[in-house]
């Protein structure tokens, strides 16, 4: 029955967050079908104004890639940065999403979450893929130190 739910959760709901793509690179050539290519995507802190986020991925090409039901590694690298005066949300939560995206047609997906590390006065943000079904490992994370802007 959980199967059911998180199904439609992720056919049904549409997600708010959205990525811009930067460019790519082929990987490895596929006679039918998209080649495999590494992604490189931008997107902005949904809450947090000044802070961007570049993210690489990896996405399956061929036949079933094309069609866009090829399951996609789980392999992803983050970096972010200062782009503009940081101001913090008053509502701040650990380990919040800022950013996903399906990577197989049902089960796994690419997360982004933020953390604050009030000590240090630093964003981290951390890249992982998930799968509803077996976690996976392989994570990245980027920090942001919160520096005053000079314009």
């Amino acid at each position: 029955m959980n199967h059911i739910i998180y199904f439609l959760l992720l056919f049904v709901l549409p997600s708010n967050l959205h990525a811009d793509e930067i460019g790519s690179v082929d990987t490895v050539f596929k006679f039918f079908g998209s080649n495999h290519k590494i992604i490189v995507e931008a997107f902005d802190d949904p809450k947090v104004s000044g802070v961007t986020c570049h993210l690489s991925r990896a996405k399956t090409g061929g036949v079933s890639g094309s069609l866009g039901i090829a399951e996609d590694k789980a392999e992803a690298s983050i970096a972010c940065r200062q782009i503009g005066p940081i101001k913090l949300p008053l509502n701040l939560q650990n380990g919040e999403s800022v950013f996903s995206k399906k990577t197989s047609l049902v089960f796994k997906t690419i997360q982004v979450v933020r953390f604050y590390d009030k000590k240090r006065n630093v964003l981290v943000y951390l890249v992982y893929s998930d799968k509803l079904i077996e976690g996976s490992p392989k994570n990245s994370i980027s920090t942001v130190p919160i520096l005053k802007w000079k314009q």
